[in-house]
């Protein structure tokens, strides 16, 4: 009788840390399948890089040149000193945002055609590099009408005009960035500078 008792312990003790055993192996299984799984990672949202835009406040351009306008205070425009440059080319830089608008002036001599078509074609140049090049005519109050290019994409250039009055005048602007082209961190500052892009063909007169 006793020794059938201390069978039945040794048995209940076997079985104890049977379980026990398992229920380590269990656990030790599920750590190490666990960790062996892919870390699925949560992509951060696109930012762009801070940038404290100035106020926009506007003052007049009125030179010799046959033609006026209003830029932006924070803007300096400049002779265009080039070797090729002509009277009238005009340099207006933006030095907080290393950006230039590049306007190039000609007196029109029943040459309307040569000169707009030399501008698309200056704008397709980009067309390697660019996703998109979206016009919008232009055609304001004081006689000035003419094609406006948004050029999207990783391009040098991202905004293009030209404007005349179609009998004397003719002016074609190009707006560059001397940085790496990288349209999802220059996307506010494009903004902001073609507000004053518009703002410029806006207030044009000519003389």
């Amino acid at each position: 009788m006793k020794n059938r008792f201390n069978l039945k312990r040794q048995v209940i003790s076997i079985n104890i840390k049977n379980v026990f055993i398992i229920f380590l192996s269990v656990i030790m299984i599920g750590f190490l399948v666990s960790s062996c799984q892919d870390t699925t990672y949560t992509p951060k949202p696109r930012g762009y890089f801070r940038i404290d835009f100035p106020h926009k406040t506007y003052k007049k351009y009125d030179s010799a040149c046959p033609f006026t306008f209003e830029y932006p205070v924070y803007a300096n425009v400049e002779v265009d000193d080039e070797r090729n440059g002509e009277p009238c080319w005009l340099n207006v830089q933006f030095p907080k945002f290393n950006g230039t608008l590049h306007l190039s002036y000609k007196e029109l001599k029943n040459n309307l055609q040569r000169y707009t078509e030399d501008s698309r074609t200056l704008t397709n140049k980009h067309i390697v590099k660019a996703s998109a090049i979206d016009e919008t005519p232009i055609k304001t109050p004081n006689g000035v009408y003419g094609i406006k290019y948004d050029i999207e994409g990783n391009t040098a250039s991202s905004v293009q005009f030209y404007v005349t009055d179609s009998v004397h005048h003719f002016l074609r602007g190009a707006l560059y960035f001397n940085v790496q082209p990288q349209v999802d961190s220059l996307a506010p500052v494009i903004r902001f500078v073609e507000d004053d892009i518009d703002h410029i063909i806006s207030t044009l007169n000519w003389k």
